[in-house]
């Protein structure tokens, strides 16, 4: 393929293009950066700028960008088969070996079957119909409401952004997906109870959970979807025993329980799985990003023995599954998959992230102490966010023009972060070397020392 000149590019830039999670407008008023390769834990961008990507793609390229086994696994698989499709009365090697492949690695949470999807909101939207049709296979139709967490993020499909909890990706959409109701997430530095112990928060947002299961009944409601860690809410990470004590309410009013693993899965927190962090068992995970490393958009919703026993026992033609993707189980993504497990497994990233994310959770902390701008610092593993105020005290949130500042000055200082409102997070590659933990420490202290906050702006 012929590389396009740069003028094109920046004259195109964002001209055509809509792109995610952004105003129009002020896309074509100050255009996206152009980034044009990425080796390692580097992205190259069209004027030649070579940054630490501190932001991972989008949470997902956990093995950076210079990962040859997945390249070639890909390579392979569109010489033989580069597409086939998963629906009834065919299949591919490549999707009943990753099958198999998934539900080994979850047998400590007793899953028994996948539903491959083309990414983390397919998967989303796939376990909540799930969990809709498992009650109506069990006889119980009533059980169609669903309960979340206000600062949870569960991607853009109509379910999906009914049960996200940030109003920012519900206002322009709703009337969304009826019966669903949020309850208040184990938010340490903001919360509705002005509560500052973890512990006493947990138990606090687990009564409001339960006060509103018995308000709605618990014969009504479906399931409860959470992230184990928050991601886009702001790097939100709950008390030790939250969701275990979840799980335990849930168990008792025969509520099922969605762990939302699009970003914590597969080591970005430090273990395996985020659900592993506090021990609990899900009946239902919804996976993607990280399971290709980001090289091939693919996810998956698996379930558990007693969600496969309902199915697999009735009679009933509403235990058929019609629902699915045409990329479902695509064979290249499959390929692209255990190529990126096997990777993934051979050099241990969850201890990774865990050293080098506590490396850098440390170092912020210690630069919280030295700059009034940081109210806040949150992290597990490679999940990372500094919130930044404009008056510690009353904790008001930094201003668009300062959060944009900072990320413009630690670009130009060697690494990309993004903002999100008065969050700056980080979600870097589990490649991550302390070299380049190292870069990141410093592109955001030089912000620091360099952008002057305007409280009006």
């Amino acid at each position: 393929m012929n590389e396009l000149p740069s003028n094109f590019l920046r004259e195109n830039n964002a001209r055509q293009i809509w792109h995610p999670m952004a105003h129009p407008a002020e896309m074509e008023a100050t255009p996206p950066r152009i980034i044009v390769s990425g080796d390692g834990v580097h992205i190259v961008d069209l004027d030649g700028r070579r940054v630490v990507d501190a932001v991972g793609g989008l949470w997902n390229v956990n093995l950076g960008y210079s990962n040859q086994p997945i390249k070639d696994a890909i390579a392979h698989q569109l010489a033989q088969l580069p597409y086939y499709s998963a629906f009834r009365g065919t299949t591919n090697p490549r999707l009943i070996e990753l099958g198999a492949r998934l539900v080994d690695i979850l047998k400590p949470e007793s899953m028994k079957r996948a539903m491959l999807t083309s990414g983390g909101s397919d998967s989303v939207e796939t376990a909540l119909r799930i969990a809709r049709q498992y009650w109506k296979v069990r006889g119980k139709a009533d059980k169609t409401k669903f309960l979340a967490l206000k600062k949870g993020y569960h991607g853009t499909h109509f379910g999906g952004a009914s049960v996200n909890g940030n109003s920012n990706f519900r206002r322009a959409y709703e009337p969304l997906l009826p019966g669903v109701y949020h309850g208040p997430s184990p938010y340490t530095y903001r919360n509705p109870f002005n509560e500052s112990d973890p512990a006493r928060l947990a138990d606090l947002c687990i009564a409001a959970i339960e006060d509103e299961i018995k308000f709605q009944g618990a014969d009504t409601i479906a399931a409860f979807i959470a992230e184990p860690v928050l991601g886009a809410g702001g790097v939100i990470v709950p008390p030790a025993g939250f969701y275990t004590k979840l799980r335990a309410l849930f168990d008792r009013h025969d509520i099922l329980m969605i762990a939302d693993e699009v970003i914590t899965g597969f080591g970005r927190t430090g273990e395996w799985f985020g659900a592993r962090i506090d021990g609990f068992a899900p009946d239902m995970i919804c996976i993607a990003k990280a399971i290709t490393s980001g090289y091939f958009p693919l996810g998956a919703c698996v379930v558990n023995e007693k969600i496969e026993t309902a199915f697999m026992q009735s009679e009933d033609a509403l235990a058929s599954i019609y629902h699915g993707y045409t990329y479902s189980g695509h064979p290249v993504g499959c390929a692209a998959a255990l190529a990126c497990l096997d990777e993934t497994f051979s050099r241990d990233l969850p201890g990774n992230s865990a050293r080098e994310g506590g490396f850098l959770l440390d170092a912020f902390q210690k630069l919280a102490q030295k700059h009034e701008t940081i109210g806040d610092v949150r992290g597990k593993g490679l999940m990372l966010a500094l919130e930044f105020v404009s008056d510690r005290s009353a904790k008001t949130p930094a201003g668009k023009t300062y959060m944009a500042a900072l990320a413009d000055a630690a670009y130009e200082a060697g690494a990309l972060v993004r903002v999100s409102g008065n969050n700056m997070i980080m979600s870097p590659p589990l490649v991550l070397e302390r070299r380049d933990s190292q870069t990141i420490l410093d592109a955001v202290t030089h912000a620091l020392d360099n952008v002057r906050l305007d409280p009006s702006k």
